[in-house]
């Protein structure tokens, strides 16, 4: 893969440009359709875990999309036993150092009896985050203080909601991790939205864009003519593609 890099700025043009297309957009052209001219085809579609499954929910649809740099994290119980660890400093670091904007993502690696009681992340920890540039959460447990965040215009993406928590703390920053399905690395690409996320390389900006655009327009074109006809054959030939 030869590409010229791409600048900050065109980064951050792009990544605002695909707020425009909604994430199943996305999947489609990252990897669903392999053998498609709109599909990039970086991933198997079922074999590698390049999308998120049906446990999360975007708590603000009202916020809209958002793409943005994965900068990982994991939560656990504080281990007496591990002295010197990474802090929520660290994190705020890694967010800091990343180029924006910044997803934070939060694997919860807490005991069972406990996963559905955490209300991990509120409206303090949201507005730090917040302030280095991060415009989501996404995590694969739940958190709280969905007024507080919702008003400071951060995006959640959780499995639910609870309202309290014990002690916990940080036990890696931008480590490889997995939530609700999708693997992720630091410095990934995440588009999210109301169906879910989807990641993919840093490297493939440029080519997503383009192919959501263009896709776009052929699903305009297609949806357009399966509306203009109640012809069960018609409509047949226009789900697979042959309409033109």
């Amino acid at each position: 893969m030869n590409r010229e890099p791409l600048t900050p700025e065109q980064e951050l043009e792009i990544i605002e440009e695909l707020k425009q297309f909604d994430t199943p957009t996305v999947t489609n052209v990252v990897a669903t359709y392999p053998g498609a001219p709109t599909c990039l085809g970086l991933y198997h579609p079922w074999d590698v875990n390049w999308y998120t499954d049906d446990r999360l929910r975007l708590m603000f649809p009202e916020l809209g999309r958002v793409c943005g740099f994965a900068v990982t994290c994991v939560y656990g119980l504080p281990d007496p036993t591990v002295q010197g660890g990474p802090s929520f400093g660290d994190v705020l670091r890694a967010l800091s150092d990343s180029p924006r904007p910044t997803i934070v993502v939060i694997k919860q690696d807490f005991p069972q009896r406990i996963r559905g009681k955490i209300g991990l992340c509120g409206g303090n920890m949201a507005t730090a985050f917040r302030s280095v540039g991060c415009v989501g959460i996404l995590s694969d447990g739940p958190s709280r203080d969905l007024g507080e965040v919702r008003e400071i215009g951060l995006q959640y993406m959780l499995t639910g909601t609870s309202p309290g928590h014990g002690p916990q703390a940080v036990k890696a920053v931008n480590v490889p991790v997995e939530i609700c399905g999708m693997d992720v690395c630091p410095g990934e690409i995440i588009h999210m939205d109301e169906n879910g996320a989807v990641k993919f390389p840093r490297a493939y900006l440029k080519d997503v864009l383009e192919r959501c655009r263009l896709l776009s327009r052929e699903e305009e074109e297609k949806m357009a003519k399966l509306a203009s006809t109640s012809d069960p054959d018609l409509l047949a030939q226009y789900m697979a593609g042959n309409y033109r």
